[in-house]
């Protein structure tokens, strides 16, 4: 039997798009700034002296980062003390949050997919890819649906070889 058969790959014949969200996370260093460390004995932010550690940071540590400020104590912190510290990192931070480094995830994802153009997806099959190698915060899938669902002809999440239809148009 010498019956030639051609080897096809399907998917890439169905016209499917595979979309895999990790590509929108921001590439950069994360850091955290605990505002314990600017407080006196750990507990009261008196102006003075913490007006003194602003102004000893060293920028060049928060070049290009993306920073998270938080406080890992329970105490009160004025809410001019974040317009004093955002005021001296803004011209060298990608981006500054209040929160933990799972709160800055989210708000980085949600830019990158507010400010990402998804019209070559318009009328198209789209795949979400499941599997990421990054971790991806789960209100990312939220919003990536909020932005497919009006555009694509139809939008499912996995595999190709088994993925879960979501959205049929």
């Amino acid at each position: 039997m010498s019956e030639e058969f051609e080897i096809r790959n399907k998917v890439a014949e169905s016209g499917l798009v595979n979309f895999d969200l990790a590509t929108l996370v921001p590439k950069g260093i994360r850091k955290g700034i605990d505002l314990k460390d600017f407080l006196f004995q750990e507990m009261i932010l008196k102006e003075k002296d913490f007006r003194e550690k602003v102004d000893a940071i060293n920028v060049e540590e928060y070049k290009d980062a993306y920073i998270y400020i938080y406080n890992s104590v329970d105490t009160i912190i004025p809410l001019w003390a974040y317009f004093v510290l955002t005021a001296k990192l803004t011209d060298v931070a990608k981006k500054i949050v209040f929160g933990n480094q799972e709160d800055l995830e989210v708000i980085l994802m949600h830019n990158a997919i507010q400010t990402f153009d998804f019209e070559d997806m318009r009328g198209k099959r789209v795949l979400v890819k499941g599997c990421s190698d990054k971790e991806i915060p789960e209100n990312a899938y939220i919003e990536l649906v909020e932005q497919l669902k009006p555009l694509v002809k139809s939008l499912m999440f996995g595999e190709a070889c088994s993925n879960v239809p979501i959205v049929k148009n």
